[in-house]
C-alpha cells in the first residue's frame, strides 16, 4: 500500500476560516514549550520595516534578535515597544544598505555592553 503525505499546500490552497495567525502563534508556543504573549502585529510591522528598509533576508533575522533582546532584557510589554522602535529605526534609516547613513537610533539610559571580539571595526 502506497503512502502520501501533503508537504506543502498551494498558496490558493489556503483557507483563512480553517486556521489563523493566532492559532499558528498558540500551536508554535506549544511546540516550543513556551508560555508567550504576543503583539503579532508589532513584530509583523518591525518585520516589514527590516525588509524594506534593509532587504527581505533581513526580516526573519531581525524579529529573531528582536524576541533575544526581548528575553535578555526579561521584556515586558514597555520594553518590547521600545526596543522594536529601535530595530524599526535602524532599519527605516539604512537605506537599503548605504554605507555612509548616519544612524541615530534611540537608546534608553542603561550601558549597551558590546563584545569587542564579535565585532569588526574596519
Amino acid at each position: 500500500m502506497e503512502r502520501t503525505f501533503e508537504v506543502a499546500r498551494s498558496p490558493t490552497s489556503y483557507d483563512a476560516k480553517e486556521v489563523t495567525l493566532h492559532d499558528w502563534i498558540d500551536e508554535l508556543c506549544d511546540a516550543l514549550e513556551i508560555d508567550a504573549e504576543v503583539d503579532e502585529g508589532l513584530v509583523l510591522d518591525v518585520a516589514r520595516d527590516a525588509a524594506h528598509g534593509v532587504e527581505r533576508p533581513a526580516a526573519p533575522i531581525t524579529t529573531y534578535l528582536l524576541g533575544y533582546a526581548a528575553g535578555l532584557h526579561g521584556a515586558n510589554p514597555e520594553k518590547l515597544e521600545e526596543l522594536a522602535a529601535r530595530a524599526s529605526a535602524l532599519a527605516e534609516s539604512w537605506g537599503g544598505g548605504s554605507d555612509d547613513v548616519d544612524v541615530d537610533v534611540p537608546v534608553d539610559s542603561e550601558e549597551i555592553e558590546i563584545d569587542e571580539e564579535l565585532v569588526d571595526v574596519e
